[in-house]
């Protein structure tokens, strides 16, 4: 069964609002500039040339983001659900490791990010990826091997933690939508890959 709803790009298109100013600028190596400045300098998406901002938030999405903060805590408890509902249906996979939760402490869980052991996260993800259901990457490329840090004169193997957590990391959809078949079936997914 394939299941094309499940988009993990929904959450994170739902999270920064869309929305576009209107108007013609004559200058397009300015726009791209500013462009990928906005985008904290990245150009493809999570490689930055550049130090950028994260500035995507004009008048009208803050506008629209101020009547959607009362459903905040709404959304959140669903997305803690789904979270719930992945770290208990994934805890014992030895090739998996299912995110912690300090005791006293609440995650909001805007990704629910597993560890991928082994160096099978990129198959995982291509193979659910065939099977209808969107993951991401945050982030490939460590901050210190970015090339807008470069000056900082770090290179590969100077923090051999993140660059593990980096060809490890695989977010699953978890955003408040998701329904439960759609986790069963995600489940379901990632144990039929690991046992075969």
């Amino acid at each position: 069964m394939k299941v094309p709803f499940l988009d993990l790009k929904r959450q994170y298109e739902r999270a920064i609002i869309p929305l576009h100013l209107f108007g013609q600028a004559a200058d397009m190596d300015a726009i791209m500039e500013i462009r990928t400045l906005k985008m904290h300098g990245a150009k493809p998406k999570y490689y930055h040339h550049v130090i950028g901002y994260n500035s995507r938030l004009d008048t009208i999405q803050a506008a629209i983001l101020r009547v959607k903060l009362n459903h905040l805590e709404e959304w959140t408890d669903k997305r803690r659900e789904n979270a719930r509902f992945y770290s208990k249906a994934l805890r014992n996979i030895d090739e998996l490791e299912i995110p912690q939760i300090a005791e006293g402490r609440r995650h909001i869980f805007n990704q629910y990010t597993i560890r991928v052991k082994n160096g099978k996260r990129d198959k995982l993800r291509e193979f659910l990826e065939r099977q209808g259901i969107s993951t991401a990457i945050y982030y490939p490329l460590p901050l210190h091997l970015q090339p807008c840090f470069s000056f900082l004169g770090y290179k590969k193997g100077d923090f051999p933690a993140a660059e593990k957590a980096s060809v490890e990391v695989l977010s699953l959809p978890v955003y408040p939508e998701l329904k439960e078949e759609e986790r069963e079936y995600t489940v379901e997914k990632i144990c039929e890959f690991l046992k075969g």
